[in-house]
């Protein structure tokens, strides 16, 4: 199975629902995200993640057919399905759509939860200080839940400050055109929605089923924002479970 984390995420986002699941799977830091290296441009899109993804993927998981992508990586995975339909034979997506921009564009920062840090402060005087400001950014999770994300993504300085791990995002490609990858997609298709999310909407979920040669169906997790993998993963693990059951 191959993990894809969203925006601002790490590879490790996935590490509760990988042990839960108990299956091989290889989880892969997004080009300007984790330890992978950044690009000059900034331009982390779909479409360049996905020409980076396939060669590594071929390589070190050349059997793995179940893709699942959660936001940034749930588009990757879209277009990876479509320039490399052997790389993806399953797709469970994870609060994302090829609508996703414009979606973003329409929330508050408090409804972006989490993501909104991705347009913030670069630089803090220490861990703590970035800690307080994701548990502020979502109160709802478990304070040792996030202390371990928060560590996992971010860096000490030279200087003694703590910055993040990801690299700024600062050109966006165009996320709709990959409505036209989804009319081309073989592979089966899973949506999975954060109940209490925004950035996937009843029109969004209607339009994805309405293109997608085989879709399997949504599910809806309750008291999850975006990030369903941190906010709900015994829920996701379960999903996640029934679609490979059903292979």
């Amino acid at each position: 199975m191959i993990f894809l984390h969203g925006g601002g995420q790490n590879a490790h986002t996935w590490d509760t629902v990988i042990v839960g699941l108990g299956e091989p799977a290889l989880a892969v830091d997004l080009p300007g995200h984790g330890h992978s290296a950044w690009r000059e441009d900034g331009n982390y899109s779909p479409q360049l993640n996905s020409e980076t993804l396939a060669p590594v993927l071929r390589e070190l998981a050349p059997g793995a057919e179940f893709v699942v992508g959660m936001s940034l990586g749930g588009l990757t995975a879209i277009r990876l399905a479509a320039m490399a339909p052997d790389l993806v034979g399953e797709l469970v997506l994870v609060d994302v759509t090829p609508s996703a921009l414009q979606r973003h564009a329409e929330l508050t920062a408090e409804q972006r939860g989490t993501v909104a840090l991705m347009h913030g402060e670069r630089e803090f005087p220490s861990f703590q200080a970035m800690l307080d400001l994701t548990i502020a950014a979502a109160p709802h999770r478990d304070v040792k839940s996030l202390r371990r994300g928060v560590f996992h993504n971010s860096r000490r300085l030279d200087n003694g400050n703590w910055v993040w791990r990801y690299d700024a995002i600062r050109t966006f490609g165009d996320f709709a055109g990959l409505w036209d990858d989804v009319d081309a997609l073989s592979a089966p298709i899973t949506l999975v929605r954060g109940g209490s999310s925004g950035f996937v909407t009843d029109q969004d979920t209607a339009e994805l089923h309405r293109r997608a040669t085989h879709f399997r169906g949504v599910h809806i997790v309750e008291k999850s924002g975006h990030s369903v993998q941190s906010d709900q993963p015994r829920a996701l693990i379960e999903i996640v479970r029934g679609v490979l059951d059903t292979r």
